[in-house]
């Protein structure tokens, strides 16, 4: 007998439908000899519609209570599909985050799982019943009801995982498995049988949406298992584990792309010690997240470096840098908006020399200019203009082989989390 966590994210359980059909697959592992555990996210748009009602009302809300209310969806979510089950002849028990002993810290909005006491879990399988668990929520020490931010329902499946030592996780989306880059741009992306964590977490941190980065960290950390599969077939998936078979002459196993980028410059900051440190020190204790930085060469003692942040952190980045000019003197800052960042990723880049170069000719020859460059032993990041972005992922995705003559499978929209 195996232990399988299986995570359904919002569009797979939708709809009364989509709650029978899931609820029917589950079963069917369970027949099959299996214990199970399951993992929901909110129904559909319950979470928009649920952000939408406290706007109407507060647009400042309360954290605090903004966690109240958005754990909400995931306790409709799992007491329906218990019902489901028992409906269909099975046995089933919910519970929330806090019920099945998911322990947090005290962040509301983003917090992050300290441990899990999952007794109650354990119970509910020895008597036979599938559990079912409220993704994305927990309790911190003080008893507070805590979210874990985006993609929280993967972290709690893979973190649910790894303290019940199942033998798997399957996460169940809308495509059947991780693909070479998101099949709603190039048709026939190639899907991938296995991927390795450090590849997968690499794409996921690079804006690949299938998993979520927090819980491949998770996964590599406790070595769980991870399976992607879509809920709309039943195709194989694609295996995430520690070491991956490469495909004979596969160099770049994937293509990434961020569609949220800003880049900021700060010109004739004095070249002295410690001043990096006091700009993205003051960054960092304002929850403001850094990705590419360069820095030009030094000119009469000043230097100018960029960086680049989420789109959305733009402003408040400014506001920021700006707050520290009496303690870090510059010339100017500017800022620019809609940009995007587009990556390639292979665990065979290290041993390969001029991937890099070949992404440069392909994103040339399209007439874009290339403003920032990262890179790393499995990964190499350009930020470019958002406008000719789809077209600078299909050139890539043929420039390095990944092309086949199938049409990529995407059975509906896309998850929440």
């Amino acid at each position: 007998m195996s232990l399988i966590v299986m995570k359904f994210g919002g569009s797979s359980v939708g709809t009364p439908e989509r709650m029978q059909r899931v609820a029917r697959r589950i079963l069917e592992r369970q027949q099959e000899g299996n214990d199970i555990v399951v993992v929901v996210s909110a129904m559909g748009d319950t979470t928009d519609d649920l952000i939408d009602q406290s706007k109407g009302l507060n647009l400042n809300p309360p954290t605090r209570e903004m966690d109240m209310l958005m754990t909400v969806g995931e306790q409709i979510s799992i007491s329906l599909l218990a019902m489901t089950i028992h409906q269909l002849g099975g046995k089933a028990m919910s519970f929330t985050g806090w019920q099945a002993g998911m322990q947090t810290d005290s962040v509301f909005g983003k917090a992050k799982i300290t441990d899990i006491q999952p007794q109650r879990i354990n119970s509910a399988l020895e008597d036979g019943n599938i559990a079912v668990v409220a993704g994305f929520q927990g309790m911190s020490p003080e008893g507070e009801i805590t979210t874990l931010g985006r993609g929280g329902s993967d972290t709690t499946a893979v973190a649910l995982a790894a303290a019940l030592q199942a033998d798997v996780c399957e996460i169940y989306t809308d495509v059947d498995g991780v693909y070479s880059t998101d099949p709603r741009v190039v048709k026939n992306a190639r899907k991938l049988n296995e991927i390795s964590y450090d590849e997968m977490l690499e794409l996921a941190n690079l804006g690949a949406a299938v998993l979520h980065p927090r819980a491949v960290e998770y996964a590599k950390h406790y070595n769980v298992k991870l399976v992607v599969r879509s809920s709309f077939t039943q195709n194989e998936g694609t295996s995430v584990k520690e070491d991956a078979v490469m495909e004979q002459g596969v160099v770049v196993r994937g293509i990434a792309f961020d569609k949220n980028v800003a880049r900021i410059s700060i010109m004739g900051v004095e070249d002295v010690p410690g001043v990096l440190a006091n700009v993205f020190g003051a960054l960092a204790q304002n929850g403001i997240d850094v990705d590419i930085i360069v820095q030009s060469g030094v000119q009469d003692g000043k230097a100018d470096f960029s960086f680049t942040v989420s789109g959305d952190d733009r402003e408040k980045a400014i506001g920021v840098i700006e707050g520290i000019r009496g303690a870090v003197p510059y010339r100017e800052t500017t800022s620019e908006a809609g940009l995007v960042k587009v990556s390639i990723v292979g665990a065979g880049m290290v041993s390969n020399p001029g991937v890099a170069a070949q992404m440069f000719n392909a994103i040339s020859g399209l007439g874009v200019s290339i403003k920032m460059v990262s890179t790393s032993e499995i990964k190499c990041s350009c930020v470019i203009d958002a406008q000719p972005l789809n077209d600078v992922v299909r050139a890539l995705h043929t420039a390095y082989g990944l092309d086949t003559a199938e049409q990529a499978f995407v059975g509906g929209p896309s998850e929440r989390r």
